[in-house]
């Protein structure tokens, strides 16, 4: 079977970067664009960097800015009625993946109306249509949703997430600048890194990699080594390296998937609201080491990759070792808790059935159960 490759048409990269969206929006004759955002990044006036451009430029459009962390299926629906009701014909998509993948169901469900209901989505949806015009602006460095095919989407009465995976819903154009990042707090900076290294990890050891993933991969893996703690604390130079590293990621993991450590944090995010890059970095090491027997020799280059040195002088196992201990060096450094309190004995089986049933569960390196993913949550509790 032929190994595919998705990425944008278009990306712009580098400071300034958003002025390219009046050019976009000029050229291609958008009458009204949809903003689609969420409270805080309005409230704190990262939104109003991007709608300023657009009054500046006379170009109308409207905030749709209702959008929980773990964007629901009722944000979605309310969001397809804004965008109705404001006779909108494009998208720009500001924030991180809650606000972005908001964006891609509402777009993907505009385009194809017969999947109005978002749950029809789950899986890989068979859609026609390519979703509406969108540019993505990406204000955290890690979920790389401005570059990925996939979306995920809460659905609170069942307290599950699931994920859709469409070639359909990737923007037109991303512009990622790293002065939309810069008012990230230490935490928000430091979780959405590691979700960053979450993907490069898991997509370098997915049973779906192949050479050009690996090689988008470990340059991701050494970017975040290099720049994530100087990001941490806010200096501009590693922002931009954060920037491009997540960024590299998602051109990786969306064309490959992803494994438990993904879908662990999901159940996390799902049940407890545990913030997606806090669960995905407290998983990490442990699914790493749950894996690490079904990986030959690619955590010597996760290792080498992170900065570890003599690597080629050391055994599978010290390499192996190295590799883990350099991400739980990193998560430490950056203020990751390593334990989930909420987590309780008697939400296992439910918590473990549902890690199964998530799509990035197969691509998996290791093949798992119901019984070890209990296993794998213990350790966090």
């Amino acid at each position: 079977m032929a190994n595919r490759i998705i990425l944008n048409p278009v990306s712009f990269h580098g400071k300034g970067a958003i002025a390219e969206i009046v050019n976009i929006a000029k050229e291609q004759g958008f009458k009204h664009i949809f903003v689609c955002s969420d409270p805080d990044l309005v409230k704190f006036g990262v939104t109003a960097k991007i709608t300023d451009l657009l009054d500046a430029a006379a170009i109308p459009y409207t905030v749709y800015s209702g959008i929980k962390p773990n964007p629901t299926i009722e944000n979605v629906t309310e969001g397809v009625e804004a965008f109705k009701a404001c006779g909108a014909d494009s998208i720009v998509t500001i924030g991180g993946g809650s606000s972005m993948d908001t964006a891609k169901a509402i777009g993907i469900i505009i385009a194809n109306p017969e999947f109005a209901d978002v749950r029809s989505l789950e899986g890989v949806a068979p859609t026609k249509n390519h979703a509406v015009p969108t540019i993505a602006v990406p204000t955290t460095a890690g979920t790389a949703a401005e570059v990925t095919i996939n979306y995920v989407i809460t659905d609170v009465e069942k307290e599950r997430k699931f994920v859709c995976v469409d070639a359909n819903d990737i923007p037109a154009w991303a512009v990622v600048d790293p002065d939309m990042m810069s008012s990230m707090p230490k935490g928000l900076t430091a979780s959405t890194g590691m979700d960053a290294l979450t993907h490069a990890i898991e997509g370098y050891t997915t049973k779906g990699a192949w050479e050009m993933t690996d090689m988008f991969h470990l340059e991701a893996i050494r970017l975040i080594a290099k720049h994530l703690r100087g990001a941490v604390q806010n200096n501009p130079e590693d922002r931009e390296g954060m920037a491009l590293a997540q960024y590299v990621a998602g051109m990786g993991f969306s064309n490959v998937g992803l494994g438990i450590a993904h879908s662990i944090a999901h159940t996390l995010g799902a049940h407890y609201d545990t913030p997606h890059g806090v669960a995905c970095a407290m998983m990490l090491p442990i699914v790493m080491e749950y894996n690490q027997a079904c990986t030959g020799e690619k955590y010597r280059e996760i290792a080498r990759a992170m900065g570890v040195k003599g690597v080629d002088d050391m055994t599978q196992e010290e390499y192996r070792a190295a590799a883990v201990n350099a991400v739980k060096q990193l998560a430490a450094d950056v203020g990751i808790p390593s334990k989930n309190e909420k987590v309780r004995e008697e939400d296992l089986d439910q918590l473990a059935a549902d890690a199964y049933a998530d799509a990035c569960r197969p691509g998996n390196p290791r093949d798992t159960n119901v019984e070890e993913l209990k296993e794998l949550y213990r350790k966090i509790m």
